[in-house]
């Protein structure tokens, strides 16, 4: 067969990014735990036989997908090529080999195409429970923190390992979930392949070298055609976030040098002692993403053009903490790094990032349980549920920050129905929460309220994972502060925002989650914006008077017209 042309090669590039978003629904469509199925917190990609990443799905979360892209070399190493075989499946949950913590179950699939190995499949998906302590920051190591699982073979030429799986169901609370979830990753690189090898044959492809080759040159020249079209030169970027006990410090200093940018956090905080802690792999992977979203943005995410992008970070930092650290809630401080990022990158590129916003998801995970201060109803029963919600983003250069909207972990908010159906937890209120966003000429997004009880007869323990209770998100280039978080219950008593804290029988937790901040000086402000942003509710009559010099006349004018039924543009 003759070489392929370059337009045969870039229909089949674009034939394998529908292969690999085919295999993250069939993820979606098959899990069982909620934030896989509602949240969309998972990654899917094809990789060659040397465990580069060809290709990666546009449903799933950068600190995946990012971090998987190295993964896949680790399975090669530890497995050994003389034990790769047609009909195995691959599986682990290292935190330092996978994406980060024991909750993200990886699966590596080979793709054996005429008897021979063309390549991988590989998926991740987050799952609700993996035994020890639960999800959250309590422990004190990552021995704490639940059932760990070397990468090892869940399958040999098709046989699966019932040690294995039995040992998984006798260490997490949620068995069936939890293996459901396992079958659901190896299904779908099972359909990953199936698509794969009909591209094959359709194209007559022998093995995936061609099209890899294709794949991986032109992403790198182009990634480098972005980046050296950049001015050279370093700036540093410093944020501070509250850490568990005490606030922490994230440094970056950011060269941007021919065919490379290189991101030193040296200077940024130690490791904690609670698991907040973040190994450097999934640190790498938000540093990269934020760096891709600000320059080179259309290229597609594979190894060549993640590349350039080089990370380094002294041991025993935050951002690279080493095993036995406590990691469970890496992603708290995984998701300020591109905050970090860009504060350094705001100098070097004026006019191209935007404010900081929330940053880390605002994720709870209840343990509900039958009441244990008097006797409980007789349908009470034990259940985790675990939730995603967001916080506002912040403003950008042309444009207000989105409501509601995780950046940069890309991940859905939790339907209620959604949340609801998994336990005998009740979510009393959900909605957006006026004037958290940051004011300026571009308004952060909006952040969310909630509150959040237990059906009757239960009692609960609520797992908190937030941040920016005493550090809300900075405003940019003369914009506002986004409003913080709080967390109290609803007689008042206090909470802290993170740990595991109980809540006794009829109580309910109140959650106010973090706006964006604001971009430019307020007083750039379109005043028509004021005024939509007035008849939507998005910020109050004070705010408008206060922040923007809204003019009680224009005020009433504009709630007349909401009263009317009016539009207001």
């Amino acid at each position: 067969m003759s070489t392929p042309s370059n337009v045969a090669y870039q229909i089949m590039w674009n034939r394998m990014i529908s292969v690999v978003e085919e295999q993250a629904q069939a993820l979606v469509r098959t899990a069982f735990s909620t934030s896989v199925r509602e949240a969309g917190d998972l990654s899917a990609g094809v990789y060659d036989t040397d465990g580069q990443m060809l290709a990666q799905a546009v449903t799933g979360t950068p600190g995946h997908v990012n971090a998987m892209a190295d993964a896949v070399g680790h399975f090669i190493r530890r497995i050994g090529r003389e034990n790769i075989f047609e009909g195995d499946v691959y599986i682990t949950n290292d935190p330092w080999e996978g994406t980060g913590h024991l909750h993200d179950i990886t699966v590596v699939t080979p793709s054996f195409h005429k008897g021979e190995l063309a390549g991988f499949f590989g998926c991740t998906a987050h799952i609700v429970d993996i035994g020890g302590r639960g999800f959250g920051a309590d422990a004190a190591s990552v021995y704490e923190e639940g059932l760990y699982i070397p990468i090892m073979k869940l399958a040999e030429r098709g046989e699966v390992d019932q040690t294995l799986i039995r040992i998984v169901r006798g260490n997490v609370r949620e068995p069936d979930q939890l293996v459901g979830d396992i079958y659901a990753l190896a299904t779908c690189n099972e359909i990953g392949h199936r698509r794969l090898i009909e591209m094959m044959e359709e194209f007559q492809l022998d093995d995936l070298n061609g099209i890899g080759g294709f794949i991986l040159e032109n992403s790198r020249r182009a990634t480098l055609d972005c980046i050296n079209a950049l001015p050279h030169g370093e700036a540093t970027g410093e944020m501070t976030v509250d850490g568990f006990s005490a606030p922490i410090t994230l440094k970056v200093k950011l060269s941007i040098e021919q065919d490379r940018i290189l991101s030193d956090f040296t200077g940024t905080s130690g490791v904690d002692k609670k698991g907040i802690n973040c190994p450097l792999v999934y640190a790498k992977a938000y540093a990269c993403y934020a760096l891709k979203c600000a320059i080179a943005p259309e290229i597609p995410n594979n190894a060549a053009s993640l590349a350039p992008f080089e990370i380094t970070a002294p041991e025993n930092t935050i951002v690279n903490a080493v095993h036995p650290a406590p990691v469970a809630l890496r992603h708290i401080v995984g998701h300020f790094v591109p905050d970090a990022v860009y504060a350094a990158l705001d100098q070097l590129l004026p006019d191209t990032v935007p404010a900081e916003g929330a940053g880390c998801l605002c994720n709870f995970q209840v343990s509900l349980r039958p009441r244990t201060d008097a006797t409980p109803t007789v349908d009470a029963r034990r259940a985790e549920v675990l939730t995603f919600n967001s916080g506002g983003a912040g403003a950008r250069p042309l444009y207000d920050g989105l409501n509601a909207t995780a950046f940069p972990s890309g991940v859905m908010t939790m339907p209620i129905e959604a949340t609801e159906h998994t336990g005998p937890v009740i979510i009393w209120r959900k909605e957006l929460r006026p004037d958290s966003g940051g004011a300026g000429k571009f308004r952060g997004g909006l952040g969310q309220y909630m509150e959040v009880g237990a059906q009757e007869g239960h009692e609960f323990d609520f797992q908190a994972m937030f941040d920016r209770l005493d550090h809300p998100a900075r405003g940019r280039q003369g914009g506002e502060n986004g409003a913080p978080t709080t967390i109290i219950q609803d007689d008042g008593a206090k909470m802290f925002g993170k740990g595991k804290q109980f809540v006794a029988h009829g109580r309910r937790v109140v959650l106010a989650f973090p706006g964006g901040a604001g971009y430019g000086p307020v007083s750039e402000r379109d005043p028509e914006l004021v005024k939509r942003d007035l008849a939507r509710g998005y910020i109050s009559a004070k705010t408008a008077a206060h922040d923007y010099g809204m003019t009680q006349q224009d005020i009433e004018a504009v709630q007349t017209a909401v009263a009317k039924g009016e539009m207001v543009k």
